[in-house]
Protein backbone atom coordinates (compact mmCIF):
# COMPACT_ATOMS: atom_id res chain seq x y z
CA UNK A 1 0.00 0.00 0.00
CA UNK A 2 1.38 3.38 -0.92
CA UNK A 3 1.06 5.30 2.39
CA UNK A 4 1.81 8.78 0.95
CA UNK A 5 -0.96 8.22 -1.61
CA UNK A 6 -3.45 7.24 1.24
CA UNK A 7 -2.30 10.29 3.12
CA UNK A 8 -3.21 12.30 0.50
CA UNK A 9 -6.30 11.06 -0.24
CA UNK A 10 -6.88 11.54 3.69
CA UNK A 11 -5.98 15.08 3.28
CA UNK A 12 -8.92 17.84 3.02
CA UNK A 13 -8.48 19.95 -0.77
CA UNK A 14 -7.48 22.75 1.27
CA UNK A 15 -4.60 21.43 3.62
CA UNK A 16 -3.45 19.52 -0.43
CA UNK A 17 -3.06 23.68 -1.29
CA UNK A 18 -1.71 24.65 1.77
CA UNK A 19 0.89 21.38 1.86
CA UNK A 20 1.94 22.63 -1.99
CA UNK A 21 2.00 26.27 -1.39
CA UNK A 22 4.95 25.13 1.29
CA UNK A 23 6.89 23.85 -1.60
CA UNK A 24 6.54 26.49 -3.85
CA UNK A 25 10.01 28.44 -4.52
CA UNK A 26 10.08 31.98 -3.76
CA UNK A 27 9.81 33.67 -7.17
CA UNK A 28 6.40 31.21 -7.45
CA UNK A 29 5.13 31.78 -3.64
CA UNK A 30 5.20 35.78 -4.70
CA UNK A 31 3.33 35.30 -8.05
CA UNK A 32 0.98 33.49 -6.30
CA UNK A 33 0.36 35.83 -2.97
CA UNK A 34 -0.04 38.79 -5.99
CA UNK A 35 -2.61 36.73 -7.71
CA UNK A 36 -4.26 35.93 -4.30
CA UNK A 37 -4.60 39.72 -3.33
CA UNK A 38 -5.64 40.80 -6.85
CA UNK A 39 -8.37 38.21 -6.22
CA UNK A 40 -9.50 39.09 -2.90
CA UNK A 41 -9.50 42.87 -4.13
CA UNK A 42 -11.74 42.20 -7.12
CA UNK A 43 -13.89 39.73 -4.79
CA UNK A 44 -14.32 42.50 -2.24
CA UNK A 45 -14.68 45.20 -4.95
CA UNK A 46 -17.73 42.99 -6.08
CA UNK A 47 -18.95 42.70 -2.46
CA UNK A 48 -18.95 46.15 -2.29
CA UNK A 49 -21.06 46.84 -5.22
CA UNK A 50 -23.68 44.37 -4.30
CA UNK A 51 -23.92 45.68 -1.04
CA UNK A 52 -24.34 49.08 -2.96
CA UNK A 53 -26.83 48.19 -5.20
CA UNK A 54 -28.98 46.21 -2.19
CA UNK A 55 -28.92 49.05 -0.61
CA UNK A 56 -26.44 47.57 2.26
CA UNK A 57 -24.85 50.90 2.81
CA UNK A 58 -27.74 53.47 2.24
CA UNK A 59 -27.78 53.68 6.28
CA UNK A 60 -24.47 54.22 6.99
CA UNK A 61 -24.37 57.13 4.12
CA UNK A 62 -27.29 58.71 5.62
CA UNK A 63 -25.62 58.92 9.00
CA UNK A 64 -22.18 60.40 7.66
CA UNK A 65 -23.95 62.71 5.57
CA UNK A 66 -26.16 63.59 8.73
CA UNK A 67 -22.91 64.25 11.36
CA UNK A 68 -20.90 66.14 7.82
CA UNK A 69 -24.08 68.43 8.11
CA UNK A 70 -24.56 69.17 11.68
CA UNK A 71 -20.37 69.59 12.07
CA UNK A 72 -19.65 66.82 13.39
CA UNK A 73 -16.03 65.95 11.37
CA UNK A 74 -12.61 66.85 11.97
CA UNK A 75 -10.51 67.53 8.29
CA UNK A 76 -7.52 65.06 7.83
Amino acid sequence: MNQSKDLKTNMSTLEQIEAAILTLPSEEFEQLRQWFFDLDYQRWDRKLEQDIEDGKLEVLAEEAIAEFQAGQFRVL
